[in-house]
């Protein structure tokens, strides 16, 4: 006995009514994109409120991480499935508690200690109700394992027996991402620095069906191509979840030193934020994205205050402007990059633009009126250098 297939669940997709099919096919297509880059062949179906994937020569542990990357998927379940016989007849209920005794032994040959036999019968033509499968099953187990007991409120084990078109026999539930299908929510561009926090935005909007590109503002020679590599790097890690990132590399070198050479230090960091911003909306525009995404945390840094936050978004006039991370703390940021595999490559020590620039004391409680004054002394090249700029973006398709 050995797991040929698997049963994916999925809760938040179930609540769409009438739009429920749509974002059902939309898990399929992305439980195959998945699979399609694992050892083995797979058949994905979807039969009565359930997508099945059966597989041959597959890896067991590489096909699970496959599916713990499908956004939408809430539990993936190792099954053994039970065909019916060549009178379209499902096993009785004798040949059916022999599985029971078997799958325990095979998968859990050492347990010793409660469990529950939890029956559920779609099939309304089975002889047996639901209750008396149960009791039947349960019996027989207790025969075979008499060193287990039952407990029907909190069992250590739940062993889940399923009768519909074929029997489902599982009892471990695999945690899977959750959120929604990538690509049923719209999409967006992603200001994707070298830190911590914008790739762990980028994967939360990710998780809510939106799908992302991004964009990163390279200034050589103060930033290396060792920096401009490990944002490439993050960006991957996005992908292994969304299926491709394209990544726009600005350089902002120029812009960066005129406005450290005409514009007070203590401003500085506002200052390139909200350009930054308006490259940001203007690629995004051009490529038809619904808003722009910042892995911002209020009060983590100067530029991030409130009132920072008020006079960054002041330029953005054409798209929303969304902060996946804006109430987490630092923990919880760096909490969510570890598991999605962000982390190591984060805090690699290779500075991007901001980090260079900072100011030793940035304003944190920024006048937009003063901003606004000081990007005036900026007015004679500034057009041209934001022009320059989104004339040489280099577009990076990146994939996982």
């Amino acid at each position: 006995m050995e797991y040929k297939a698997f049963i994916i669940k999925y809760t938040e997709i179930a609540l769409k009514g009438k739009n429920r099919g749509y974002f059902e096919k939309a898990l399929l297509a992305q439980v195959k994109r998945l699979l399609a880059t694992c050892e083995g062949t797979f058949r994905v179906t979807h039969v009565s409120g359930r997508v099945y994937v059966e597989g041959e020569g597959f890896d067991f542990d590489e096909t699970v991480q496959a599916l713990q990357r499908v956004f939408g998927v809430t539990a993936i379940c190792p099954v053994v499935v039970l065909h019916r016989d060549g009178n379209n007849r499902l096993p009785d209920i004798e040949t059916l508690a022999g599985k029971a005794v078997r799958f325990i032994g095979t998968f859990y040959p050492s347990f010793h200690g409660t469990f529950k036999v939890r029956c559920r019968r779609v099939d309304k033509t089975y002889p047996l109700t639901s209750m008396e499968a149960d009791a039947r099953i349960g019996e027989k187990i207790l025969e075979t394992y008499p060193q287990m007991r039952v407990d029907v409120h909190a069992p250590e084990l739940l062993l889940h027996i399923e009768l519909r078109e074929q029997v489902n026999l599982y009892s471990e539930e695999i945690k899977g991402p959750g959120g929604m299908p990538v690509g049923t929510s719209g999409s967006a561009l992603l200001l994707l620095s070298g830190g911590i926090d914008s790739p762990v935005a980028g994967y939360l909007i990710a998780k809510r069906g939106v799908e992302v590109d991004a964009v990163y503002f390279h200034a050589p020679p103060y930033t290396s191509d060792r920096a401009k590599q490990k944002v490439a790097d993050l960006a991957r890690v996005i992908a292994a979840y969304t299926g491709r990132v394209r990544l726009h590399v600005i350089n902002f070198t120029d812009i960066q030193m005129y406005i450290y050479e005409k514009c007070p230090h203590d401003e500085l960091t506002i200052l390139m934020r909200r350009y930054m911003m308006r490259i940001a909306e203007a690629i995004a525009l051009r490529e038809g994205k619904m808003g722009l995404v910042t892995g911002e945390s209020i009060a983590q840094v100067a530029s991030q205050t409130m009132q920072s936050l008020m006079v960054t978004d002041e330029v953005v006039t054409g798209l929303p402007v969304y902060r996946p991370v804006v109430a987490f703390d630092k923990q919880e940021i760096i909490d969510i990059s570890v598991r999605i595999g962000a982390f190591e490559t984060s805090i690699l020590p290779y500075e991007d633009c901001c980090t260079i620039f900072v100011a030793k004391h940035p304003v944190t409680r920024p006048r937009a009126d003063k901003i606004r004054a000081h990007e005036e002394l900026l007015a004679d090249k500034m057009e041209a250098l934001l022009a320059a700029a989104l004339e040489g973006d280099e577009i990076l398709e990146i994939t996982a």
